[in-house]
């Protein structure tokens, strides 16, 4: 039943390929008018959840204050107080600068230094090197950082999470194109050396650039998108949908020698195709469909674009690929070349002698592996994104060299006890990475009444229903230091005002990220391992081979994430969980069509002669795809400047290669170990017997 209307349905679609390649026309001129609107969010704090700690505290303190939260850091080299005070009142007329704090706000710089708590004056101005606390507007960082630098010209530093976002959107832009533009003529390459027409590679790639165009518009319906998308939405879709569009090329090849008539021909290729492809992608989509239940926004936003996008290579390769081959028939005829593929059944020779070793290697390294990959120490946040060689962490540096490590959390607590915020901030005081707190009381005293201060230093720190305290801490942005101090200050927070404070901040947001995308580990994971698990199941109507494919593909994720704890290595914990998704899905397809490719020739050869045939037959398949696959890994590693970004294309690089060593050496291997058990657990398969 199924098969006569996907037959009927075919036919509808090759009597009607004018009307279809019209129609993905119009989608494809629309999408890239819609692409120019879709905006990026390259703030990580914004996609935690909208329950945690510090985004309600975030929300609650920009209704209650006019200004934002500090969230970058100026320093001026080698000024006096009358200079340091000169330039606070140029940042201050920045664009998008919402305010600036600076010694002049603790103390009265009228008087001797000397006078006044050297940890105070020390926050703002050491060794006539000016530091100042910058609120910049959430919307506005690109043109304030600007603003900025030309105030404080190239010899003087700034850095924070308003600085690295701002950086961080305006360097990725030219990345993701350049990145895009050598995906493309490399898997041109890939493609020439594979197919055996000069014109099929055009044919390939027409398919595919329609299928990226029409999601990245599409992705408008989601208002914005983040820049792990962005940047690596459109390349890994090209990437994980190669291989469907040239499976229907070579099955097309193939029945073009049954059958003189292209589309007859065409219609049995998508026949024979159709179940293949549809299971492939299915394991595709739901891999990427792990992410979406992430609590961290940045895991379902890509979740959601890259299903979204082989859903719609699915219907591209089913409706507009077939349509575009049969247009370009007479051209890919006439343009024919030789294979420039040799044979590979010495290949497979080869690889058949060393399975069984590689078996044993791969037995030996699946624990060990498995443990290292959950042992790595981890960046959370993105004070680190931005690495040697780059102006920022030169910054960074320069900072932490004159002040050493800093930052500034914001506290806000119900207004209108005096007496017990001037014991809470007594009590923060004691600690001792806290070094400056600017406040009400710490500013004027408990019992000074707020009608003897001018409003906008009232407003700074008083609203109708809050008290604000701007806490200096000598702390990093993250690490186990700084998590154990965002932990005290809300204990201290909540002895004082239980369950009625809020506390914001760098440090603050990055221990949330922290708590957020840790619980989020076991839960991805687990749903993609069993929902692919689930769909080998059915597809194979086998108990034995879903768990051989799946320990294979997970095998090779432990590898790849094991690599940088035996290097020693910090990985960014964002790219380490989005990674095991993103490689269960994009490269289960080779284990896939190689156990396919086996039974079919297990029907009529005995084992050893099927593993051989097996291997020599998908080898330049799934070559195509993995390579396309680790060629654009590379890219985004080496290419982008940006740190999130570079590891995750790194890991995607060497994980693509993994599975694919995996698949061609290890996996034949087990399924000649454990034919037999496979015989037994596998219904609907005729078996060759040995006469």
């Amino acid at each position: 039943m199924f098969n006569a209307l996907m037959r009927k349905f075919y036919k509808l679609v090759v009597n009607h390929s004018k009307f279809i390649i019209f129609l993905f026309l119009v989608m494809f001129a629309i999408c890239i008018v819609c692409s120019r609107f879709v905006s990026v969010n390259y703030d990580m704090k914004d996609y935690l959840p909208e329950d945690s700690p510090s985004t309600v505290s975030l929300d609650l303190m920009r209704q209650e204050f006019d200004g934002d939260i500090p969230n970058a850091r100026v320093m001026i080299k080698n000024v006096t107080i009358p200079e340091a005070l000169a330039y606070k009142e140029q940042l201050e007329n920045c664009v998008g600068v919402t305010d600036v704090m600076w010694l002049d706000d603790s103390v009265d710089i009228r008087e001797p230094l000397d006078m006044f708590d050297t940890d105070t004056v020390e926050t703002y101005y050491k060794n006539q090197n000016a530091l100042y606390v910058v609120a910049i507007g959430e919307d506005e960082k690109i043109q304030a950082v600007d603003a900025i630098r030309q105030v404080i010209g190239d010899e003087n530093v700034m850095s924070g999470e308003a600085v690295s976002t701002a950086i961080a959107t305006t360097s990725t832009v030219n990345e993701v194109a350049m990145i895009a533009v050598f995906s493309v003529l490399l898997v041109l390459l890939i493609l020439t050396a594979t197919t055996t027409s000069w014109l099929e590679p055009i044919a390939v790639l027409i398919g595919l650039g329609v299928a990226i165009v029409i999601n990245k518009g599409s992705n408008l319906i989601f208002g914005e998108i983040s820049f792990v998308t962005n940047a690596a939405g459109s390349i890994l879709q090209l990437a994980v949908s190669l291989d469907y569009s040239v499976f229907l090329l070579h099955s097309y090849e193939d029945c073009r020698k049954d059958f003189d008539n292209p589309r007859e021909a065409m219609v049995e290729a998508l026949c024979k195709s159709t179940t293949s492809v549809l299971s492939s992608g299915l394991t595709t989509v739901i891999g990427f469909m792990a992410l979406i239940f992430m609590r961290f926004g940045i895991g379902s936003d890509l979740g959601l674009a890259l299903s979204k996008g082989v859903l719609i290579s699915l219907i591209t390769v089913f409706v507009f690929s077939p349509v575009v081959i049969l247009a370009m028939n007479k051209y890919l005829d006439k343009f024919r070349h030789r294979s420039f593929m040799p044979s590979f059944n010495g290949f497979a020779k080869v690889v058949y002698r060393l399975m069984i070793p590689m078996v044993l290697v791969f037995a030996v390294m699946v624990v060990p592996a498995y443990l290292a990959s959950n042992s790595n120490n981890f960046y959370y946040g993105s004070s680190h994104i931005f690495g040697e060689g780059t102006r920022l962490y030169s910054d960074v540096n320069a900072i932490r060299e004159a002040f050493g490590d800093s930052d500034t959390y914001v506290l806000m607590v119900p207004q209108g006890d005096t007496a017990r915020e001037e014991a809470l901030s007594d009590t923060l005081h004691e600690l001792s990475a806290v070094k400056n707190i600017v406040s009400y009381v710490d500013t004027v005293g408990a019992e000074i009444p707020p009608d003897y201060l001018s409003e906008d230093t009232l407003a700074k720190l008083i609203s109708d229903n809050y008290s604000r305290m701007v806490i200096s801490v000598e702390a990093e942005y993250e690490g186990q230091e700084t998590f154990a101090l965002v932990e005290e200050i809300r204990s201290i927070a909540n002895d004082y005002y239980p369950n009625q404070y809020y506390l914001a901040g760098e440090g603050v947001s990055t221990y949330d990220l922290m708590t957020t995308t840790t619980a989020d580990t076991v839960k991805v994971n687990l749903i993609a391992i069993v929902a692919v698990f689930v769909v080998l199941l059915f597809s194979f109507k086998s108990l034995t081979l879903p768990i051989l494919l799946v320990l294979s593909i997970e095998t090779a994720i432990w590898i790849n994430l094991a690599i940088p704890y035996f290097r020693g290595s910090t990985v960014f914990y964002i790219s380490y969980l989005i990674i095991s998704s993103i490689q269960l899905g994009a490269t289960v397809d080779y284990a896939i069509l190689f156990t396919d490719r086996y039974l079919g020739f297990r029907k009529n050869y005995n084992k050893k002669s099927a593993v051989q045939k097996t291997i020599a037959n998908v080898f330049v398949s799934v070559m195509t795809s993995g390579s396309a696959l680790i060629i654009v890994g590379f890219l985004l590693g080496y290419v982008s400047s940006h740190g999130i970004l570079s590891q995750l294309g790194l890991f995607l690089g060497k994980g693509a290669l993994l599975s694919l060593t995996i698949v061609l050496f290890v996996l034949p291997g087990l399924l000649y170990i454990f034919d037999g058990l496979i015989r037994h657990t596998t219904l609907g398969i005729k078996w060759h017997k040995a006469k």
